[in-house]
């Protein structure tokens, strides 16, 4: 036999044999299926057998269990009915009882509002016969005094007035006593040892602008040929020189006083060179110049060593160094700044406060009069201005503002400031004035008390330093006299500029004249 025909047949027969077991397997397995299937519907139909016989059950006990939760539910509710029938009949009794109280009460009530109705008008008829009774007395009295209701009523004002004058007048006279011995006797133990600790010197300086000559030769060689010197030093100075017949002698007239110093040290040169004509006299003025400028920051750093501060702008140096050459009333700035500057420096210590801040404060205070003839105001605008640009503390820019009161003193510096400057302008000769302003100031001072009510006449008298006020005695009274006084004085310190304080005396004379027969 061919072996691949066996081995065809080989497997074909292997293929019958499987075909053959597969369907014996699918036919078993669904025998086996169908066992199982009938099985569980048995099974299945026995659970839900039993379901019902227990559901059949359980309805029945849920009924048994229903109609007793009604059963005892009906009775509570009963129950409940029952109470609340009860405490309604309670409370209907209770308020029955009450509108029987109600009913009493306003019975009563009743009864009062009659009596006191009646009692009302018993008071009326009362009340309108003791108005009768008012009426004849006021006339009875006007009758005996003579004067009517309206006349006796602005007589017990008028007096009320006077009364409360006097009163208030009293008051204002205790507590300004009270006030001003309590503050008199800080400030002056303050002011007594600032003063006894700086030795200044207080006498005014008199900034001459003379410059000496050698012989009154020089003056024909200082005006030049054809006046070409005087015309070249004029010019190059800005100053104006005075040749006149006094003897060996030349004015230097100039409203800045830098300028002036300039011209007064180069005149000095020239004079001591002998050489005068327009070459050298610029060659001089440069020289006198230069030394002068060194002059101004020699002084303004004396200045800021001898009032111990520091930290102070160069320009600020330099603006504290031409105040050397300024006078106030005759009274050197830069002095009068240093005094100022210990005079703050020793209040703030005895007062606890920084003494360093105070002594800036004082000693910049006048720092604009250093350029208040080259800038347009006056000279704590320029001040201000001055010192915001070169970056000092708000501190040091208001106490220079407020120094002379032009706005309030807001820090105790400021205040400081403004009593270091008084003291130093008030000393005995620190300052002059000239006769022209300083008779001005009595007639003003004089023209302020006169203008008020009641004056009759008034004197200014101890340099103005006082007001001698004599008042009409019929027209000002005793206590009025405290009252316009104070007026007084505020109507002065609104109007008048002067330095220190101003006391003001109000003087009434009464007198009476008889004469014996």
């Amino acid at each position: 036999m061919d072996p691949v025909l066996a081995i065809i047949l080989i497997i074909a027969i292997s293929v019958v044999v499987g075909i053959i077991a597969f369907i014996g397997g699918v036919q078993y397995r669904k025998k086996i299926g169908e066992d199982k299937i009938g099985s569980a519907e048995q099974e299945a139909a026995r659970i839900v057998e039993e379901a019902q016989r227990s559901a059949e059950a359980t309805q029945k006990e849920a009924v048994i269990a229903g109609k007793d939760e009604a059963h005892r539910l009906l009775s509570n509710a009963e129950k409940e009915i029952s109470d609340r029938r009860r405490e309604m009949q309670r409370q209907e009794r209770r308020i029955q009882q009450k509108e029987e109280t109600v009913e009493k009460k306003l019975d009563s009530l009743e009864k009062k509002e009659e009596a006191i109705a009646q009692k009302n008008k018993a008071v009326d008829n009362r009340l309108a016969e003791a108005e009768k009774i008012k009426q004849s007395e006021f006339e009875m009295l006007e009758k005996i005094s003579g004067l009517t209701a309206e006349q006796a009523k602005a007589y017990i004002i008028s007096n009320l007035e006077n009364e409360l004058t006097h009163e208030k007048a009293v008051k204002i006279m205790e507590f300004e006593q009270k006030t001003r011995d309590e503050s008199e006797r800080a400030a002056r133990e303050i002011i007594s040892l600032a003063i006894q600790r700086v030795a200044a010197d207080h006498v005014s300086e008199s900034t001459v602008s003379v410059v000496p000559l050698p012989s009154d030769e020089m003056k024909g060689r200082i005006i030049g040929r054809e006046g070409r010197n005087i015309r070249a030093i004029e010019t190059i100075t800005g100053v104006d020189l005075i040749i006149d017949d006094t003897p060996e002698a030349i004015t230097l007239s100039c409203f800045e006083p830098v300028k002036r110093e300039i011209a007064r040290v180069m005149l000095e040169k020239l004079i001591s060179d002998g050489r005068i004509h327009p070459a050298r006299i610029e060659e001089m003025y440069e020289k006198a110049r230069r030394e002068v400028e060194a002059m101004i920051r020699s002084e303004g750093e004396r200045a800021i060593i001898e009032a111990g501060v520091n930290g102070i702008h160069p320009e600020l140096v330099k603006l504290l160094g031409r105040l050397h050459f300024r006078t106030s009333y005759g009274q050197n700035v830069l002095d009068h700044s240093l005094e100022v500057a210990y005079l703050c420096g020793i209040m703030a210590s005895e007062l606890g406060l920084e003494p360093t801040m105070a002594r800036r404060a004082g000693l910049l205070h006048d720092i604009g009069k250093a350029l208040d003839h080259e800038i347009e105001g006056s000279h704590i605008e320029i001040g201000v201005d001055v010192a915001r640009k070169y970056k000092e503390s708000e501190i040091v820019v208001h106490a220079i503002h407020a120094h002379h009161g032009d706005v309030e003193a807001k820090t105790i510096i400021a205040c400081l400031v403004q009593a270091a400057d008084a003291i130093s302008a008030a000393r005995p000769g620190a300052r002059r004035e000239n006769i022209e302003n300083y008779i001005k100031r009595l007639e003003k001072l004089e023209e302020v008390a006169s203008s008020f009510d009641g004056v009759e006449r008034s004197f200014a008298i101890q340099a103005g330093r006082e007001v001698r006020i004599i008042v009409k005695p019929d027209l000002v009274k005793d206590d009025e006299m405290v009252l316009l006084a104070r007026d007084i004085c505020k109507k002065i310190e609104e109007e008048v500029e002067y330095p220190g304080q101003i006391k003001v005396n109000i003087i009434r004379e009464s007198r009476a004249v008889d004469y014996a027969k």
